[in-house]
């Protein structure tokens, strides 16, 4: 259980770093507005922003599916292998999203989704 709830607590971190990487990879952030700033990005960084933005949107459905999991009685291992795989996933899914990979990239967020997809299906399989 440990493990697979670890792994939610990385997913609420890893658009933190993507932020932390968008606005001090460029010069001149201001922090009295920052989403002005974070529009104004090219290249790198504004990608990182991107992928932030994507992380925030991944990361309920994903702790969501881990929760659901657990409460309906899913095999331990099953959830944490599928948590594991998801984090793994996301982190690729960042690097190349920054490097402007993009078919690399739509191929890790579709692991993503099958992980989560597959922590529902396998709740309700269970319930």
């Amino acid at each position: 259980m440990a493990i697979s709830y670890f792994c939610v607590l990385i997913a609420a971190i890893i658009p933190l770093i993507l932020a932390g990487y968008a606005k001090f990879s460029s010069k001149g952030y201001d922090n009295s507005s920052p989403r002005e700033f974070l529009e104004k990005l090219q290249g790198r960084a504004r990608r990182a922003n991107f992928a932030q933005l994507n992380s925030f949107e991944a990361f309920p459905v994903f702790a969501v599916s881990v929760i659901v999991a657990h409460l309906s009685g899913v095999s331990q291992l099953q959830i944490t292998i599928l948590a594991v795989i998801f984090i793994f996933f996301r982190i690729l899914y960042s690097i190349f999203y920054i490097l402007d990979k993009h078919s690399l990239r739509s191929t890790v967020w579709f692991g993503g989704f099958f992980c989560v997809a597959t922590l529902f299906v396998s709740a309700i399989l269970h319930s």
